[in-house]
């Protein structure tokens, strides 16, 4: 197998926790996120790598065979990759090497609910082929360190461990959790070694630490010839060895991919924005909650999401980041509490489940509301035209919120477009609750303020010269930037702009933004566009919307281009036809997942996270039709 596409190759395994596993098809760690046993401490938080790898070598009649691949300084050793005769993604990631006529299959799962990651070998022999002596040796890789953060040679590690039948504990560092190695009958030998200078690629790449050492505290050996079988279980506890594999699903692709992303701890249900680095963000959940739970049809899923946010709501905000450290959530968001409404529009829409709404939404809606109208963090508060002002200085509010120091990229400070969007587009949901649950006056409030933003909008929105939305409006400038924000002025249920203008900013944003990936957050033509998302952090965050093509901007561009063309048969066609080359990137390169971004330029090259909850979940929702 080619090293580069393989390194290219990524598999995700996850719990339903938080945690999760991944790695290369080739078994070669090219990111510190890279793991087997990436545990969620504190559920769906709180992930700590213990388990990096497992060193493989098969022993067949005393010649030694190496499955395993790493980057050290200037080499790849061993080279266990030129021994990978075949790899399979699903149900769960399953590698087949062949080793002097002999066929050692590797799968690899997590169990649902546990910190625990299962590696489990079996051997396949011609008839009569069998060797006189064979043996697998595992050589366990230990981080113990935050998901962020990278291990070096230290002498505070506890070298020591603890094995009886079946199982070894290790501890080695105090206020950890210990780390189970649950064994089908091992051989336990001692080690007690560092592995140094581990390099891993796209680290380097994106300009992050890329080097680690890791502790090897013993060798499991585990006798082939006698059973043609092993397992061994890392986990958080003390389990058994053996536990069933998941059975091929029925599931579509893109909706077992959704699966991933959901994650329960203890009574509440929330989403993760994307593997390996993202934790839980109230935008990112909110997009995402149509296609993740309605369109897969995770209806319980999808009412523990609402509940969990609910009952965040702080000052008409909802939370838009709960840290990974446990602190106290953020509220530094002026659209994620705005697609909260799209979120219990879409599931009314789904369910007709009004009395859920009515039960445990509406007065946290209605509240949400009238804080926006007297005004709460940041400035945002609605304006005497009825639109909603955003913002203050140094600070990004919309979804393009990168930020570099005290510079921030895409400074969107006034009325941005697709908070107007949104904003009329909830004034418009609790308009129709507020009638449905017989609430005359509310539901007059809102429409009166609706109407007030709707009759505002275009007048001071519309760009006459290029035949679309101004990006932003700030007193008396008008930011011309053309980007994919005002697509959502047509995409999104409840619209403010006649038919007309409607398709003029679906034909203007086809022109110059669409991609076989999804939408560019800039033109190509203004002289602030970056084609290539790439380099440190700093050369990466100043081309994150300055150009960069979002795949989960293919969902709202899709619904606004059905929406103009009438859901016409052949605007489906080309609505599929447009699908199609995400849908193969996840079926191929993507092993199951869609990406975080792809570069502006062509080819389009995939980057940042390798599996992001809105590309899944945009893809799903018009996929089966929207909601």
């Amino acid at each position: 197998m080619m090293l580069e596409i393989a390194l290219r190759s990524e598999w995700l395994e996850t719990n339903g926790l938080g945690g999760f596993a991944s790695s290369t098809i080739a078994g070669l760690n090219t990111r510190r996120y890279h793991g087997l046993l990436m545990a969620a401490t504190k559920p769906p938080l709180g992930r700590m790598l213990l388990l990096s790898k497992l060193e493989e070598t098969v022993v067949v009649d005393g010649r030694r065979h190496d499955l395993s691949a790493n980057r050290y300084p200037g080499v790849v050793h061993p080279q266990g990759h030129l021994l990978l005769k075949e790899f399979r993604p699903a149900p769960f990631p399953v590698f087949v090497y062949e080793i002097e006529g002999l066929e050692l299959e590797k799968s690899v799962f997590m169990v649902q609910g546990e910190n625990t990651t299962v590696v489990r070998y079996r051997l396949r022999a011609p008839a009569g082929a069998m060797p006189a002596a064979c043996t697998l040796e595992l050589r366990p890789l230990i981080a113990f360190r935050d998901h962020h953060s990278t291990t070096h040679e230290n002498g505070a590690l506890d070298p020591r461990f603890e094995s009886d039948a079946g199982s070894v504990k290790l501890t080695p560092y105090a206020g950890l959790p210990s780390l189970y190695l649950n064994h089908s009958g091992a051989e336990i030998q001692p080690a007690g070694f560092w592995f140094r200078n581990f390099e891993y690629d796209r680290e380097r790449e994106r300009g992050l630490d890329f080097r680690e050492d890791l502790f090897n505290p013993l060798v499991l050996v585990f006798d082939l010839r006698r059973e043609s079988s092993a397992s061994v279980a890392a986990s958080t506890e003390r389990r058994s060895a053996h536990a069933t594999a998941p059975a091929p699903s029925s599931e579509p692709l893109l909706a077992r991919a959704a699966g991933q992303f959901i994650v329960r701890s203890d009574s509440q249900t929330t989403v993760i924005a994307g593997y390996h680095w993202f934790g839980v963000w109230g935008r990112d959940t909110m997009i995402a909650f149509p296609g993740l739970t309605l369109a897969t049809g995770r209806y319980d899923a999808a009412k523990s999401i609402l509940l969990t946010f609910a009952a965040h709501v702080d000052r008409g905000m909802l939370p838009n980041r709960f840290p990974d450290g446990g602190d106290a959530p953020e509220y530094n968001s002026a659209d994620a509490t705005l697609w909260f409404f799209e979120a219990v529009r879409a599931f009314a829409a789904s369910t007709e489940d009004y009395d859920f709404i009515r039960a445990n939404l509406y007065a946290v809606l209605a509240d949400i509301l009238a804080w926006h109208e007297r005004g709460t963090r940041f400035g945002i508060h609605a304006d005497s035209d009825g639109l909603l002002h955003a913002g203050e200085p140094g600070v990004q509010l919309t979804w393009m919120d990168a930020k570099i120091g005290d510079w921030v990229v895409t400074p969107r400070e006034g009325k941005p477009v697709e908070i107007q969007a949104l904003w009329y587009n909830a004034l418009r949901v609790m308009e129709d609750l507020a009638r449905r649950y017989g609430d005359g006056a509310a539901s007059d409030r809102w429409r009166e303020l609706a109407d007030r933003a709707r009759d505002s909008f275009v007048p001071l929105f519309w760009n006459e010269a290029q035949q679309c939305l101004y990006d932003v409006v700030d007193g008396d400038t008008r930011d011309a930037s053309m980007r994919p924000n005002q697509i959502f002025a047509v995409s999104l249920f409840h619209k403010m702009l006649p038919p007309d203008k409607a398709k003029a900013v679906v034909d203007a944003v086809e022109r110059q933004l669409l991609t076989p990936y999804g939408l560019r957050t800039l033109a190509p033509g203004d002289p602030r566009y970056r084609g290539r998302y790439e380099g440190d952090p700093a050369s990466r965050d100043s081309a994150y919307h300055q150009g960069t093509v979002w795949p989960w901007l293919m969902g709202p561009f899709i619904s606004a281009y059905l929406y103009v063309h009438g859901n016409s048969p052949a605007a489906q066609a080309q609505a599929a036809q447009w699908l199609a080359e995400l849908q193969r990137y996840a079926a191929q390169e993507g092993l199951g997942q869609v990406p975080e971004v792809f570069d502006g330029d062509a080819p389009h090259r995939a980057g940042g996270c390798i599996a992001q909850a809105w590309s899944v979940a945009e893809l799903l929702r018009v996929q089966e039709g929207g909601l």
